[in-house]
């Protein structure tokens, strides 16, 4: 097998040896055991963006979607959990959106950092799945996290400029129109805690991602 990393193998852990999200994984391999997904599909990967969007297939009728976000997840989480929760599901498109977390876990994460772990995710999909469309949501606006927009404003801009170098790659813009008309964030589309998203918010995600998404 190819990559850094290796599926996880369901098996007994104590608190000590057990990584991150690991039973966030194994629910997911329960469910693919009871509802098998079809491959080629889409596959939507990352953190809590897309774990509180549940009835994402509601919004993007007439495509079979997969929601594997698992909430809080960074991007050197992905990796770890990418032969577990991207590539045995083959799909013919992944959606991430992750980097956010990353940028707000402390001072020392740079936009920089955020974008070599882009990269390492991306070249796991490509060397395994050569025809997948990858496409990477940018990092949205957050009222609670203003403090690092600046970071988050770079990070999107970087990978945004990469991903133009890449075949079968795309860079999906939701930041801006998630700001008023003076370039402010919109307070009424997050729920209290100033993060996640509210309907609202998820609607313009819907009108931004339609487009880029493969029949």
């Amino acid at each position: 097998m190819n990559g850094f990393y290796k599926p996880v193998t369901p098996q007994p852990k104590t608190a000590q040896q057990t990584p991150p999200f690991y039973n966030d994984i194994l629910a997911f391999k329960k469910l693919d055991t009871e509802q098998p997904p079809a491959p080629n599909d889409i596959l939507l990967v990352g953190s809590s963006s897309f774990t509180r969007w549940k009835d994402v297939n509601d919004y993007f009728p007439g495509y079979p979607i997969i929601n594997r976000g698992f909430g809080g997840s960074v991007l050197t989480d992905v990796i770890r959990y990418a032969y577990d929760v991207i590539l045995p599901y083959k799909p013919k498109q992944v959606l991430v959106y992750c980097g956010e977390n990353d940028l707000a876990s402390g001072d020392s994460i740079t936009a920089a950092e955020v974008v070599q772990r882009f990269k390492t995710l991306f070249g796991i999909i490509r060397q395994n799945l050569p025809n997948t469309v990858i496409s990477f949501v940018s990092i949205k606006p957050s009222p609670s996290r203003a403090r690092i927009q600046s970071k988050v404003i770079a990070a999107n801009k970087q990978i945004q400029g990469w991903i133009k170098t890449q075949p079968r790659a795309q860079f999906i813009n939701i930041y801006d129109a998630m700001l008023d008309a003076n370039r402010q964030m919109r307070e009424e589309l997050y729920v209290q805690d100033r993060l996640h998203m509210k309907p609202e918010g998820y609607a313009i995600w819907k009108k931004i991602i339609t487009p880029y998404l493969i029949k």
